[in-house]
């Protein structure tokens, strides 16, 4: 099942899945793939890097992720949703040095739902739950994340690669394409 093209209803069933994973999620102080994390701090991460400065807009706050994870998440959830359904967003920009001027709903859904996205492994996986991804969906963040490879990497935004066999499926090759050893475990 394909998500999505528009980014509003993309990040709708993203966010969603996300929502789901962290409703799941028993202990928050539970290792995550990521090097050093918890499954609480892959909340903290979702839920304070965006807005990032360019895009002239503010989001509601919630609780921060230590004192409840889970309506700080869905707080800043709700809050990124709004922006996307507000027809006024068509008409804004998000203006950065590094990817120059894009239309806000696009830069929402290139950067932050598909981040949103990928760490939904991360949180599935450090509390147990149902990893799937859609298929559809890491084939076009692969296809799109592997031409700027070398970039990626230089901005410290993600890991050396975790080699995988050729014949591994999408979501294995996203996996290590973005830095996470697809076999990761707590124990």
């Amino acid at each position: 099942m394909a998500l999505p093209e528009h980014p509003a209803e993309r990040h709708r069933q993203v966010a969603g899945l996300f929502t789901e994973r962290a409703q799941g999620t028993r202990s928050w102080d539970a290792p995550a793939p990521v090097a050093g994390w918890t499954a609480r701090d892959v909340v903290r991460h979702l839920t304070e890097w965006f807005p990032a400065s360019g895009a002239d807009i503010e989001l509601r706050r919630g609780p921060s992720a230590d004192e409840d994870p889970v309506a700080a998440w869905q707080v800043h959830s709700d809050a990124v949703q709004e922006v996307l359904d507000d027809p006024e967003t068509g008409h804004r920009k998000l203006t950065n040095p590094h990817i120059g001027s894009l239309e806000l709903a696009t830069a929402i859904d290139r950067f932050y739902t598909a981040d949103v996205f990928m760490h939904t492994w991360d949180l599935s996986r450090a509390t147990g739950q149902d990893e799937r991804l859609d298929a559809d969906f890491c084939a076009e963040l692969l296809s799109g994340l592997e031409p700027m490879e070398e970039v990626l990497r230089s901005s410290g935004q993600y890991g050396p690669r975790v080699e995988v066999p050729a014949d591994a499926d999408v979501q294995t090759r996203l996996l290590g394409f973005i830095g996470r050893d697809p076999s990761w475990s707590a124990q």
